[in-house]
């Protein structure tokens, strides 16, 4: 699974909110709520995040491992 931690972390530390973020880089409101829902976004979205923020992908998402250890 796929978390949007980091993302929201750096809009706080910017100063930036999802509002602000979501009209600068042209996303619909949908978009948004699929990013607060953890769910897919196109890369298209991940790299106009990354290009207004500055940062590098790791700063927008993180891997969560949800596997269950079977051994």
């Amino acid at each position: 699974m796929f978390s949007y931690a980091p993302l929201a972390a750096m809009l706080h530390r910017k100063h930036v909110t999802k509002s602000e973020l979501r009209e600068a880089i042209g996303a619909s409101s949908t978009t948004l709520a699929k990013i607060s829902k953890d769910e897919y976004v196109s890369m298209e979205i991940l790299d106009k995040i990354c290009t207004y923020l500055g940062c590098d992908i790791e700063d927008v998402i993180q891997h969560v491992n949800t596997a269950r250890d079977e051994s």
